[in-house]
């Protein structure tokens, strides 16, 4: 905990971002960063609350040890919160960005709104360990002679590595991209999180003896049986990447996207690179001067309007078929789990306006190009509702609803049968493995990440590519100390 008076005496606080008029005008970070007594102060709030719900199941998927280094923090030990943070987050610099903090839903103090101040805590320790010179390369003290592919560089893939590369083992990632990262690279867009955060991981792993292999599409460009007979073990990490097929009347006209390869292609730009990419090959997408139209109420969505107005879109409008949910939940109904209430992103505050508990009845148009969405109300069970029907005017629509499960082409298509899949609740075709072990229906073949577990969190990916990463060091040496 941090000061036993603190959370009553000090409000809650966290960073500022740059105006909206300000930050729409390039692709950079726009968060303001607190000093560092602003932030001791805010570690201060943690309260001694007997059950930390924060890092149990309900809030961290990590672990994070949260009471401990907001203490660490508070008494201005910057070097053990690091430490500490560290040992159950190999990159705490991504997830205090990016991560929605379901900690800080599960916060005690959250029951009456104020919780702790926990992701800007996280992001100000993780900064503060490149200022001190904390994130460096460990290389293991002595090699295990044994040899691991990780197919796929996302957090799954990179957490993975690192753990087995600190471990001793000869780690060989290969990615099917032109640079490493996966979806932090190519899907999150450089306005929420910076590519150097990846590529200054990249270094240090690489420092750690792991090795990276780009533009190899493993299953395409070269067999997962090659692997298999090279390697021993193989981890598959590709992600969850195929969309979700909408079933919208109106997909072909020229302007409607499915939402991924429009982020792809501006991460690329940003980058510097091409922006064709081998798994989304498709015309230049900009929204420069347009009124848009992003279907879909989650994470890419946003993305998808942050991106938009960036560009310069005239309009964006986002459609969301889920009924407009409250301003505040019912805490005694719902805490410490995440909970449905009326939350706005930062790309929405930027000028997006947002149609709840509307259906997306068909995109139309003119002579195959697209010129407006045309929708309709829905009941409460999602029932189209007569005399409701109206069109938006729409010169670029955006598919964002959700992803379901690998691409096929690759590593699914070789083995065929031979890896087991199942369909979950959400129609999404996951590969088969188990928390236990994560071990595949094929022999020495492991999987992680989301395309076990179907689209999730960031934070959830790091958490099974650690998992992964100890069970595989126990089929490889009999034991582990790696923790789970």
């Amino acid at each position: 905990m941090g000061k036993v008076t603190g959370f009553l005496e000090i409000d809650r606080q966290v960073h500022k971002y740059q105006p909206a008029s300000d930050r729409i005008r390039h692709f950079r970070e726009f968060t303001l960063p607190m000093s560092d007594k602003e932030v001791e102060k805010q570690a201060a709030r943690c309260m001694d609350c007997g059950v930390p719900f924060c890092h149990g199941p309900t809030g961290c998927p990590v672990h994070n040890q949260i009471p401990d280094w907001n203490d660490l923090v508070y008494h201005d030990d910057w070097e053990g919160a690091i430490r500490n943070l560290h040992s159950t987050n190999n990159f705490p610099d991504w997830t205090g960005r990016i991560c929605p903090a379901p900690c800080e839903e599960a916060c005690t103090l959250n029951i009456e709104d104020i919780p702790v101040a926990i992701k800007t805590i996280e992001q100000a320790i993780a900064d503060k360990a490149y200022e001190t010179g904390y994130v460096r390369p460990y290389p293991p003290e002595r090699k295990t002679g044994r040899r691991v592919a990780i197919i796929g560089s996302g957090p799954a893939g990179m957490a993975a590595a690192q753990q087995l590369g600190r471990a001793g083992h000869d780690v060989h990632v290969y990615e099917r991209e032109s640079r490493p990262g996966g979806l932090m690279r190519y899907g999150i867009p450089d306005f929420k999180i910076e590519k150097r955060h990846v590529d200054r991981r990249v270094e240090q792993m690489k420092g750690e003896g792991v090795t990276f292999f780009c533009g190899v599409n493993v299953g395409v460009d070269r067999k997962v049986s090659d692997l298999l007979a090279e390697y021993d073990a193989v981890l598959y990490c590709g992600g969850s990447e195929k969309p979700r097929p909408a079933g919208i009347p109106g997909v072909e006209f020229e302007g409607v996207h499915d939402a991924m390869p429009y982020l792809v292609q501006q991460n690329r730009r940003v980058g510097g690179e091409d922006i064709q990419s081998v798994a989304w090959p498709s015309e230049p997408i900009l929204a420069g001067g347009k009124h848009v139209v992003v279907v879909g109420g989650g994470d890419t969505a946003s993305d998808c309007i942050g991106t938009a107005f960036r560009q310069g879109a005239v309009r964006v409008t986002q459609l969301d078929i889920r009924p407009q949910p409250p301003e505040r939940e019912d805490k005694l109904a719902t805490w410490p789990y995440w909970a449905t209430k009326m939350r706005t992103s930062s790309s929405q505050a930027e000028g997006a306006e947002r149609e709840f508990q509307v259906a997306t009845l068909e995109f139309v148009g003119e002579d195959g190009v697209l010129t407006g969405v045309k929708c309709c109300e829905v009941d409460d069970r999602r029932r189209p509702v007569a005399g409701t029907e109206f069109v938006i005017r729409a010169d670029l629509a955006f598919i964002a609803i959700g992803f379901a499960g690998p691409m096929e082409a690759g590593v699914l298509s070789e083995l065929g049968g031979g890896l087991k899949t199942s369909v979950d609740l959400r129609r999404s075709t996951n590969v088969t493995a188990n928390e236990r072990d994560y071990r595949t229906s094929v022999d020495r073949l492991f999987a992680a990440g989301d395309v076990r577990r179907g689209q999730s969190l960031v934070v959830w990916a790091i958490r099974e590519g650690r998992q992964a990463a100890s069970s595989i060091d126990e089929y490889l040496m009999g034991s582990t100390l790696l923790p789970r």
